[in-house]
């Protein structure tokens, strides 16, 4: 297998995995549809696992030496005051890295971007778009738009990388199911610094409210506010200074205007591919699952899934491992995962952050604070929502 695999999309998920390949000896062409790596205000949570793994590539140490260290979490009601505190530290036992780092993902594919300017055998091309691409009986051939006009590049094996609309996962006739919710969130991002007026504030809040719940975390430069809005509002109007500027003084009136340096409103699907790979197609992160960012789990899940896949491919690139089986394993440990444990937690934690009972939140806070008390059940806690225990599930399936 002398011709180069093709990895499409330079996001989190994509980076990752042509960083392994590259650091494997594996020659690889990475397309990117942007003209460069984009800033964006998206994921900013990276979990335990999701470290270690980059860790193994080198990239872990330089991406704390930019990012955040949030080693608690927190669950505030904004009614009661009450607030349950989640310790990192009791999972230091389990894994090297017992804490969250908040750094912006383009933070870190910008890291990877400059690592893979390393290998010769690595080739990265922006300003590439993938529109389609069709398999052939040894191997796939991708379309591409670039500003030069149209072309094409054959491969023996192709994974899609680039997003939830993307067009390796249509090329390959995957479907898509699942759903959309109604409503959409917004996120907005401000200098001013909540830890000054809100008692022990962690670095990340989920904060219940019947009136209005909301996340509050801090990245590595501001923080960010996640807030919920009403189906049927129009774009404009909830992209406003007024609608912004009023939600965030119902979280806090400083008795002034916020700065408002980024905002994003953004629908929110829980789907899920038919399979994560067809032939010689292979899919990763938002390309065959997004779901709610209730708990930081759709980027770290694509993270792993990188690395499931990448570590595959190197055993169908250096040994001459079956393409067949090595995908169906894959599509076992890493689909029914998404399905069991991510779409199943993203969409539990919905409903527990929406609910307008005020009997339902005063017993969500009681039930988190028990267990955040406790430092077995706090541990057995933090395991789950830290993604340990299903990354460690997902390798003992078979």
């Amino acid at each position: 297998m002398n011709q180069p695999i093709v990895v499409v999309g330079a996001g989190p998920a994509g980076s990752a995995l042509t960083l392994y390949l590259a650091q494997h000896n594996v020659p690889v062409i990475l397309l990117e549809q942007a003209d460069q790596l984009p800033v964006d205000l998206r994921a900013s949570t990276f979990h335990p696992p999701s470290l270690e793994m980059l860790d193994s590539l080198g990239v872990a140490e330089k991406m704390i030496a930019k990012g955040l260290i949030a080693d608690k979490y927190q669950y505030r009601d904004r009614k009661s005051n009450d607030i349950a505190e989640f310790n990192m530290n009791l999972i230091a036992d389990e894994t090297k890295f017992p804490f969250r780092l908040q750094l912006e993902q383009y933070e870190m594919t910008r890291i990877v971007g400059d690592m893979l300017k390393e290998y010769p055998h690595v080739d990265v091309r922006f300003g590439h778009k993938v529109t389609a691409c069709r398999q052939t009986d040894t191997g796939v051939v991708v379309e591409i738009e670039t500003a030069s006009g149209h072309t094409e590049i054959e491969t023996p094996l192709l994974v899609g990388s680039d997003g939830a609309s993307s067009n390796v996962r249509k090329g390959a006739g995957i479907g898509f199911g699942g759903f959309t919710y109604d409503e959409k969130f917004l996120v907005v991002s401000t200098e001013f610094a909540f830890e000054d007026v809100f008692d022990n504030l962690a670095w990340v809040n989920y904060v219940s409210d019947p009136d209005e719940w909301c996340v509050i975390l801090r990245t590595e430069k501001l923080w960010r506010v996640l807030i919920p809005t009403q189906p049927g509002d129009s774009d404009e109007s909830l992209l406003s200074d007024a609608f912004i500027q009023a939600r965030l003084k119902h979280l806090y009136d400083k008795g002034s205007e916020y700065q408002i340096h980024h905002r994003t409103l953004y629908n929110v699907h829980q789907r899920v591919s038919e399979t994560y790979y067809k032939g010689r197609i292979a899919l990763v992160g938002d390309a065959c699952h997004i779901n709610n960012p209730l708990g930081g789990m759709g980027m770290n899940g694509g993270l792993h899934d990188a690395f499931n896949l990448a570590e595959r491919l190197v055993k169908i690139v250096k040994t001459g491992a079956d393409v067949a089986t090595e995908f169906e394993q894959y599509d076992r440990q890493r689909r029914q995962l998404a399905v069991d444990f991510v779409q199943k937690h993203t969409i539990e934690n919905k409903k527990l952050m929406e609910s307008t009972d005020p009997d339902i939140q005063r017993k969500r806070q009681a039930m988190l604070m028990a267990s955040a008390s406790d430092p077995s059940k706090a541990k057995a806690f933090l395991m789950e929502r830290a993604m340990i225990n299903c990354v460690r599930e997902s390798l003992g399936v078979a």
